[in-house]
């Protein structure tokens, strides 16, 4: 049958062999890499490539339920819950993780690898590009460094050395490399990020350039990165000038000029679709529907698979900045979340709120009894008719990867630790206060008093972020904060939760890329 298929198709060939258009064997329902990179459009839409895996699973997630990572990140805390154990979050929290786990330690990897081979493809290929003017080429350049430095720095701050890669894919020689020693790999972030700083705008004004990288978020990025050194767990030796230099690069964001960086006025208003793009935002993942939606609305609106924990909302001082085991608190076990920080209610539901135009009960969140909103536009009125039931892909409310709060505690957190408690430290956390209207800081506290005070601060400015999971691993206190057991609002055990010090703070290498790759040696217990 094979011959005769063969025969039949070689004279149809030979029949219509004075039709030269058979013998262009291009495709016309694909690219190909022989003759993508020759024009502005294309180059802008490798470029676009690169901003693209920023939605998948294993970044910050996007148009399905199985790609809601950015909020998931929080199940791996005290803060939340995520029962269905989606890409394996709940098998982490409670450290069960092993090399063939997949799911979020399978994706993570591999699509960071996929957002960095993409960002070295553009890096070389858009010089080939003749037609774009050098300062734009510049500029698409400065784009790329940056988005390449991010996909490494979230990839050595899961599984430490990894691979340091920056020529385009290519299996012939990058199929067994070893691991890069985690150190180097953060240096070249620093120094694509520099080289990012030193090219990008200080902002963007047309609609249809929002939500690329700009000096500011380049700079941001890189004080993000040094204090993550700085920290306990990557500076065993207390290296002050570690400390020093992300104070120093936090301080160099706040006091940039031309940005427009500002706290945004509404705490729950900065996370609602009509006022993205705003002035705390630095950096954010963009989504829009139809085109590319994400689920975060029916993430929140669920119960089951980010749903806040008890010990998250007994975390929230009372609205006179004490916590609510303080006699002096006003805190009222019969009433519990009266008078309360306001972040709380801007962060999530509980028992007794209104949410969607009706008084929660405990079974509408049946597993914590507790719901999140940020990062939904449910709040406590009935959404549109068009907007009551989103399904995955529907939501378009943009992701924050950097804000301004963020920096103003960046450099709170750094400058204690380079010279203790001063006024520029209680200036920036007062100004983050301020918007909620809570009580100003102790300005008498000691500086460990003040370190355990923005540790709690940055707890609840950022709950529902993300960010929570990197804080007490960087902290390293994750090994007493983990071994615990979550229970629900009205304290009911709901499970135990392991944390291996001498594992858990990094995750494994997946083992489909060490059958891949043996020459990557894998993480201690693993």
């Amino acid at each position: 049958m094979k011959k005769i298929f063969l025969f039949i198709s070689c004279a149809g060939f030979l029949a219509a062999g004075c039709n030269k258009s058979l013998l262009d064997t291009a495709p016309h329902d694909r690219y190909m890499e022989e003759t993508f990179w020759e024009t502005p459009e294309a180059a802008a839409a490798g470029l676009t490539g690169c901003y693209s895996v920023l939605r998948n699973a294993g970044v910050y997630g996007g148009k399905t339920s199985n790609n809601a990572t950015a909020l998931w990140e929080e199940t791996l805390t005290p803060n939340a819950y995520n029962q269905t154990d989606a890409l394996s979050f709940n098998t982490i929290a409670r450290g069960t993780q092993m090399s063939s786990t997949g799911g979020i330690v399978t994706s993570r990897y591999s699509d960071c690898y996929a957002g960095i081979g993409r960002c070295n493809t553009f890096l070389v290929k858009v010089d080939e590009v003749a037609a774009i003017e050098p300062a734009l080429k510049r500029r698409m350049k400065g784009e790329a460094y940056f988005l390449r430095a991010l996909y490494y720095f979230m990839l050595q701050n899961y599984y430490g050395a990894v691979p340091l890669i920056l020529a385009p894919p290519d299996k012939s020689t990058q199929k067994d490399l070893p691991r890069t020693p985690r150190a180097e790999v953060v240096n070249r972030v620093l120094i694509d990020l520099d080289s990012a700083a030193n090219i990008l705008p200080l902002k963007f004004t047309s609609a249809a350039d929002m939500g690329r990288a700009t000096k500011g978020a380049a700079m941001a990025l890189k004080a993000r990165v040094l204090l993550y050194e700085a920290s306990p767990l990557l500076n065993t030796t207390g290296d002050i000038t570690r400390w020093k230099a992300a104070a120093d690069a936090a301080k160099a964001v706040i006091d940039l000029p031309g940005t427009g960086y500002d706290l945004f006025a509404d705490y729950r208003g900065l996370f609602l679709q009509p006022n993205e793009n705003n002035k705390e935002v630095i950096f954010d993942v963009q989504y829009i529907f139809p085109q590319q939606g994400s689920s975060f609305d029916l993430i929140c609106s669920q119960y089951n698979t980010n749903a806040p924990l008890l010990d998250l909302a007994r975390t929230y001082y009372t609205n006179k900045g004490l916590p609510i085991t303080d006699p002096a608190s006003g805190y009222n076990p019969d009433s519990p979340y009266l008078r309360r920080d306001p972040r709380l209610y801007g962060t999530f539901t509980y028992p007794g709120d209104m949410y969607q135009g009706a008084i929660i009960k405990p079974t509408r969140f049946a597993i914590t009894g507790y719901g999140m909103k940020k990062y939904s536009l449910y709040d406590s009125i009935a959404p549109p008719k068009d907007k009551t039931d989103l399904k995955d892909g529907q939501s378009d409310i943009n992701f924050i990867v950097l804000r301004y709060a963020d920096i103003l505690m960046m450099y709170a957190e750094a400058q204690n630790e380079v010279s203790g408690p001063d006024a520029t430290i209680f200036a920036a956390l007062n100004r983050i206060r301020d918007r909620v209207k809570m009580p100003h800081i102790d300005a008498t506290l000691t500086k460990d008093a003040l370190r355990a005070e923005i540790r709690h601060e940055r707890r609840v400015e950022f709950a529902g972020e993300g960010l929570y999971y990197s804080d007490i691993r960087r902290w390293k206190t994750a090994e007493t904060i983990m071994n615990a057991t979550i229970q629900n609002y009205s304290g009911k055990n709901l499970e135990t939760r392991r944390f291996d010090k001498n594992r858990d703070y990094w995750w494994p290498i997946p083992l489909g890329e060490r059958d891949l790759n043996p020459a990557l040696e894998q993480n201690t217990g693993y």
